[in-house]
């Protein structure tokens, strides 16, 4: 050890010799880096997140869905739709600039939209996943459809984003889904003891009647302690360390603050969505026995036949893979993969690796099925400039 010791990228000086007392150069240095540490973390609540330009095409009551704009426009014909779950936000899909899976998009040449619930007021506790899946999902894709001048959209939906388009498209087998793309998406709930979430939530120990009957709505703060429980000394006290070691590198410092504005970022799950999402998915794993309906419809899996991708990740703790990939050999379409990708469950959308692996094999996937590119102007001759649409089944 000559003159420092270290854990990570922290150093502690030595300066001072075996048994003297410290100077004043040995205090001040990890107190100063203490200050920073503590200004970093406090600053992360106000981290500036979600800054790819976009304009609000469409709302109804709480919910918004926003179109993006790239820095050329999109050559794909077939739009692309991003619906995330219910008790985050969704800016998760667009974090910050070089960790943007909407930038990403953009620059692939699709034409990028998202879907924001909002957050549910008291006044919205009666929602429940019949609404989402049967009316504000159908008029949003409405309005993409509007919008991009096709018959069908393409929908990536991510944890119970994905969920709740598998319901719409399992019970609307019109539905104008052109590729279906399914991110760590909770579904198939036959061996509930992979989950930890799917243990705590059963019968024997939540009321979830009294649960919703008493708070109406799950708060936000509720549900993040839920999660952060999963993995408490990670969450509590490895994520604050990584803090500590990284503090000297600034990039490091943002990314660490934007992930954490987002984790601690919550929204309120609506109380008659909660209840049906314990009840009938989580406990009665109804969509995979095939007893689920929605308004009386039946929701099917074989009814679903457009292309599907469905992306797991293995270190996933908050969707085990299996929650994913159970429901494949049950599908309608004869046109479905699955990739296992390294990481956890935010990570195929925050993680290290996103960017290099997981984006440009949904991109990959996608290109093949979302029609013939346009050729934008001044670009070559022979195929469709922009703004002349080719048609929406071409290849």
């Amino acid at each position: 050890m000559s003159g420092s010791a270290e854990r990570g990228s922290a150093a502690i000086p030595l300066s001072r010799a075996a048994g003297a007392a410290p100077s004043a150069a040995d205090v001040a240095a990890p107190q100063e880096r203490y200050l920073r540490w503590q200004q970093a973390v406090a600053a992360a609540a106000t981290v500036p997140v979600g800054l790819t330009p976009r304009e609000l095409v469409w709302s109804r009551d709480r919910v918004r869905l926003y179109r993006y704009h790239g820095a050329a426009p999109p050559t794909y014909p077939v739009p692309l739709l991003l619906v995330y779950a219910l008790v985050n936000k969704p800016y998760i899909f667009d974090l910050l600039p070089g960790r943007s899976f909407v930038e990403f998009m953009l620059g692939e040449g699709f034409d990028v939209y998202l879907l924001d619930w909002g957050s549910p007021g008291l006044e919205d506790r009666c929602l429940g996943l019949d609404d989402y899946a049967l009316d504000y999902l159908p008029r949003a894709l409405e309005e993409v459809r509007r919008r991009a001048g096709g018959e069908r959209v393409s929908v990536l939906g991510y944890c119970i984003g994905g969920t709740l388009v598998t319901l719409y498209a399992g019970a609307v087998p019109t539905a104008p889904i052109r590729n279906l793309i399914l991110l760590s998406a909770p579904l198939d709930f036959t061996d509930r003891r992979a989950s930890l979430f799917a243990r705590w939530f059963d019968e024997r120990y939540v009321d979830v009647d009294r649960l919703v009957e008493t708070l109406g709505n799950v708060p936000a703060e509720l549900i993040e302690v839920w999660a952060q429980m999963l993995r408490p000394v990670e969450n509590y006290i490895g994520v604050y360390l990584n803090l500590w070691e990284r503090l000297d590198d600034p990039a490091a410092v943002e990314s660490w603050q934007a992930m954490h504005r987002w984790v601690h970022d919550g929204v309120p799950f609506a109380g008659t969505a909660f209840r049906q999402w314990v009840v009938d998915h989580v406990r009665g794993n109804r969509l995979v026995q095939g007893t689920c309906t929605l308004r009386g419809r039946p929701v099917r899996l074989e009814q679903i036949r457009m292309p599907v991708l469905l992306v797991v990740a293995e270190q996933d703790h908050i969707v085990p893979m299996r929650q994913t990939t159970g429901i494949v050999d049950r599908l309608g379409s004869r046109d479905r993969r699955v990739e296992v990708m390294p990481g956890g469950h935010v990570g195929l959308m925050s993680g290290r690796q996103a960017r290099r692996e997981v984006w440009p094999k949904i991109a990959a996937w996608l290109r093949a099925r979302s029609g013939r590119p346009r050729r934008l102007a001044g670009r070559g001759g022979g195929r469709c400039r922009w703004g002349e649409r080719s048609p929406v089944g071409a290849r």
